[in-house]
């Protein structure tokens, strides 16, 4: 069950490792694009490749639906980015359901785990494979792994190296519940300090606050780069940064104010620094580098 590229990843490794995969649980397909054209979700189309049977329900307590899956006789159901599923859907199968979440449970409990991982300035993160039960993202832990962030590390960056490793873990897993070798570890038992959540991120989350340390700005960038991306108003406009660098000495101006030469370098004043802008886009404009943008933009 999922619906995204990150999960095209474990659906993968899946078929490759000879499991047998009686069903694919995705999205229904939505209008996209200017021409509002039908489009398939990216697990939809790799199902679809490789002759998968795929289902698309729009309810998941539909009695058709739950019949259907029902007759899958599935062992065990893996969820990876998909959405929050009914108590009849999980505790289907005989195996119960396994979910892959993109953090160091109880850690980063949410829907946007490698946003806010990055976003607080944490220097690892990691995956981990849990059953599912009502509460969401509260199961008891089957598999770990941790792997390093570093500070230019921006959240496709971590995405792309996530959805390998967690595709292997869950492999692991699967293996791993078949042979009952694995211990299921409930998260109560994990010391993991106080806990951090992971919300939905929102446009209020994209606004870059200036007065905040020079630090915690860069992190905020990195953390929504390439998607959905911090934000300032630029001479009237709504400027997207994507990547940035910081400079630590006393800024001259107020927090927000800019300076640049108009050919190499534009950069924000903050509490404690600037951040200086590498990669950028504004409002009704292409993303660029700095540079390109300096030279057909006039200050």
């Amino acid at each position: 069950m999922g619906t995204p590229d990150f999960a095209v990843a474990s659906l993968d490794a899946i078929c490759k490792a000879g499991f047998q995969v009686v069903g694919v649980i995705t999205a229904p397909d939505r209008p996209a694009g200017r021409g509002m054209k039908l489009t398939e979700s990216a697990v939809k189309k790799y199902a679809t490749e490789n002759s998968l049977n795929i289902l698309q329900p729009v309810k998941l307590k539909d009695p058709d639906f739950l019949h259907t899956l029902r007759a899958l006789e599935a062992d065990l159901q893996i969820v990876v980015a998909f959405r929050m599923l009914p108590e009849v859907v999980w505790n289907m199968p005989p195996m119960g359901t396994v979910n892959l979440h993109g953090s160091l449970l109880p850690q980063y409990r949410g829907a946007a785990p490698i946003n806010w991982s990055i976003i607080n300035g944490e220097k690892e993160t990691g995956v981990t494979t849990f059953k599912l039960k009502q509460d969401i993202d509260t199961g008891d832990i089957l598999l770990q792994e941790k792997f390093p962030v570093s500070d230019t590390d921006n959240f496709g960056d971590v995405h792309d190296r996530m959805k390998e490793i967690g595709a292997a873990v869950l492999v692991k897993t699967i293996r791993g519940l078949a042979e009952g070798s694995l211990k299921e570890i409930p998260q109560s038992m994990v010391d993991s300090g106080t806990l951090k959540s992971a919300p939905k991120i929102f446009t209020d989350h994209c606004r870059i606050d200036w007065t905040k340390p020079v630090q915690e700005i860069h992190n905020l960038i990195r953390g929504l780069s390439p998607y959905p991306g911090a934000f300032t108003s630029f001479q009237g406009k709504m400027l997207k940064i994507y990547r940035s660098s910081i400079e630590y000495q006393v800024p001259a101006g107020e927090p927000g104010a800019f300076s640049s030469d108009g050919k190499t370098f534009l950069k924000f004043a903050c509490r404690d620094g600037y951040i200086l802008v590498k990669e950028l886009q504004l409002e009704g404009k292409k993303k660029m580098g700095t540079e390109d943008f300096l030279r057909g933009y006039k200050m």
